[in-house]
């Protein structure tokens, strides 16, 4: 049990946090997954890059592979929220039962930008880290085409391109991220073509402005959420350059130190569950109570991938036939209503993998 930090006055909580659209959209649909066929339901990588959640699934018979290799032919797969390679999603489809795309909507028009771009003749300059996920399947929409950069001098670095130059990015990637490599490349390559509408997620900038808003206040900072997730990584490095004296980056609350005091800031990736939050707020039982620091309201919602929305209606209206309800009694999924939260707690209220 974690010990409550009794100097601690008080914690700001910044809001929005947490869950964002994309994730509250790829755990429900493995949830589903899980909760509709025998186990093993097979994910290709970490559905989210939450180390909580990935066992939670775990227990509930997910096994989390790297390759499609590993998965016997005919099982149900799950590719993930960060996006696959077009010859993944072609494989699965090849060696799946049934299988789920769960990327991200917001990635899926990157990959969009990329295969339209290249196909009109640009040379793509995106900015994205090296070895994550998103980039990775981002890249291989049109590998050909396409050059990774992630700081100004690898900027500096590209030769000068004959074609005209588009310029995309992950959508994780925090402002500071993204500014000062975009500001370069615009200098280099005057004409680049970008989309109007920033690649860069929604959900990642408001919980960044929301930190930026409540860390002047703050004696130290909690982030909560996996070291592999990036937009988390995002947040804390933020943190530490608002120059806040303490910044912590813990996966749950048995991981707070002993001796915090005076004025706590916490904020959560967009990959930490909100139960993990309410973890951290127990342990550090704040005297003056907890004041939510809020910069804007998300109310965005990305409905289940395409194949379960068509499986859910055909499946209630299968059932509604066979028990004779009228269509104007009939109700359809209630999906946008459960938050994802509630559905990860579900599962852990479950003992082994789901039969």
């Amino acid at each position: 049990m974690t010990t409550s930090r009794t100097n601690v006055d008080k914690v700001l909580l910044a809001a929005p946090r947490g869950f964002c659209a994309g994730v509250e959209m790829a755990i429900k649909a493995l949830s589903w997954l899980v909760r509709s066929f025998e186990p093993p339901v097979y994910c290709y990588h970490e559905i989210v890059h939450n180390r909580i959640v990935v066992d939670r699934f775990k227990e509930r018979g997910v096994v989390f592979v790297d390759d499609l290799a590993e998965v016997p032919e005919g099982r149900p797969i799950m590719l993930s929220a960060h996006g696959s390679p077009p010859a993944v999603v072609e494989e699965a489809k090849r060696r799946g039962s049934y299988v789920v795309d769960s990327v991200c909507p917001l990635v899926t028009k990157v990959h969009h930008e990329v295969k339209v771009r290249a196909n009109k003749g640009y040379r793509i300059v995106y900015v994205g880290h090296e070895g994550h996920e998103e980039a990775v399947g981002t890249m291989a929409v049109a590998p050909q085409a396409i050059s990774r950069v992630e700081s100004v001098d690898d900027v500096d670095a590209l030769p000068v391109f004959d074609e005209p130059v588009a310029l995309l990015a992950q959508t994780t990637l925090s402002h500071r991220d993204w500014s000062d490599v975009a500001v370069r490349v615009r200098e280099r390559f005057p004409d680049v073509w970008s989309p109007g509408r920033s690649d860069l997620c929604f959900a990642t900038t408001n919980r960044q402005s929301a930190l930026t808003a409540m860390a002047p206040r703050c004696n130290a900072i909690i982030v909560i959420g996996s070291s592999n997730s990036s937009n988390t990584r995002a947040l804390e490095r933020l943190a530490i350059e608002s120059g806040c004296a303490t910044v912590l980056r813990i996966n749950r609350a048995d991981e707070l130190p002993a001796n915090l005091s005076g004025t706590i800031g916490v904020t959560a990736g967009a990959s930490a569950p909100e139960e993990l939050v309410n973890e951290v707020l127990a342990a550090l039982n704040p005297r003056l109570g907890v004041e939510e620091v809020r910069v804007t309201e998300e109310d965005e919602y990305f409905p289940p991938p395409r194949n379960i929305r068509e499986l859910q209606s055909a499946t209630l209206s299968t059932f509604y036939s066979m028990l004779g309800v009228p269509a104007t009694n009939r109700h359809s999924s209630r999906d946008h209503d459960i938050a994802a939260s509630t559905v990860l707690h579900a599962l852990s209220s479950a003992k082994g993998p789901q039969r």
